[in-house]
């Protein structure tokens, strides 16, 4: 199958893609591997501005194997001001030997810290950066955000074609952007994948209906760039993260997550949140219950090994 539209106008978890592949990926430590690798990261390099969060009593310390969360956002426009198609939180556990995929509805209503009032989660990245969508979803969540990784929608493409393809499992029959998914199992190239993840409105759970399919591309390319046969493709896999990525990690502590975090890419476990559509002067938001929004942040505050017994109203 392939897709004419190349104007995808939706984005994925992409970015979770990305970062688990650099957990699993190569492994090696051959010398062009390394400074591809290190090209890449250096490219990829965007520091931000953020004080130390409250919720943590110190500093990460990768090198001592710590718990850590990254917030991963999937940008709709090239520009730094553009709306958070999507939002996962990726909380990464090497004692348990596993990471938590937590993906976050866009519409979902809450508090944007900075602003003083309630709106959709994902308009905080628009209204103040990669800063001000790390606190919202740090005070939604009541739980520290260590790094961010950010990445455009074009680069999905190139990520999906660099690892040669990816194999999914279709559970639900669709046309999207003239491009035909029956059900069963079926190859997507990185063309295809783009409205394999974006289709929404023909799916009876809607957004929670995509975000699984999200899920699947993510984790089949997490397969496919830990085999064998995509570190022949290093230098493409790596040219496409170094053009189509932003994050705040630095080459240093990203050979100290390859080290000491890589076995966590293999037990990587997919969260739900739940809510209720409702409208509010005309506007659709998804509400999330108290006690919804309490279990994901106590599995969460586990996860990173923090307190449990406290969780934000």
């Amino acid at each position: 199958m392939r897709s004419k539209n190349k104007k995808s106008k939706k984005w994925l978890k992409i970015t979770g893609i990305i970062f688990l592949v650099l957990i699993i990926g190569a492994g090696a430590y051959a010398y062009t591997v390394y400074n591809s690798l290190k090209t890449a990261v250096n490219t990829m390099h965007e520091p931000i501005e953020r004080k130390q969060s409250e919720k943590r009593p110190k500093p990460v310390e990768l090198v001592e194997k710590d718990p850590f969360s990254v917030l991963l956002l999937g940008i709709d426009s090239k520009g730094d001001k553009g709306r958070t198609d999507t939002i996962i939180v990726l909380t990464v556990n090497p004692n348990t030997n596993s990471a938590k995929m937590l993906s976050i509805p866009r519409d979902t209503r809450t508090e944007i810290i900075g602003k003083g009032f309630d709106d959709k989660i994902n308009h905080a990245h628009a209204f103040g950066g990669v800063e001000m969508a790390m606190d919202t979803v740090e005070n939604f969540l009541d739980i520290p955000i260590d790094y961010y990784m950010k990445v455009n929608m074009e680069g999905f493409k190139d990520i999906v074609d660099a690892v040669g393809g990816v194999t999914v499992t279709n559970n639900l029959e669709f046309t999207q952007d003239k491009v035909h998914f029956p059900v069963g199992e079926i190859t997507l190239t990185g063309e295809e994948a783009l409205p394999y993840v974006r289709m929404r409105k023909q799916d009876p759970n809607g957004d929670f209906g995509r975000n699984t399919r999200q899920r699947q591309v993510i984790q089949a390319v997490i397969k496919e760039g830990a085999s064998l046969s995509s570190l022949t493709n290093f230098p493409e896999i790596f040219n496409a993260i170094g053009t189509n990525i932003k994050t705040n990690l630095t080459f240093e502590q990203m050979v100290d997550i390859q080290k000491n975090y890589k076995s966590v890419g293999t037990n990587v476990e997919q969260m739900e949140i739940k809510g209720t559509g409702t409208k509010i002067d005309g506007i659709y938001y998804l509400q999330i219950p108290q006690d919804e929004k309490l279990r994901v942040q106590t599995e969460l505050k586990a996860q990173l090994e923090l307190d449990t017994t406290t969780a934000q109203n």
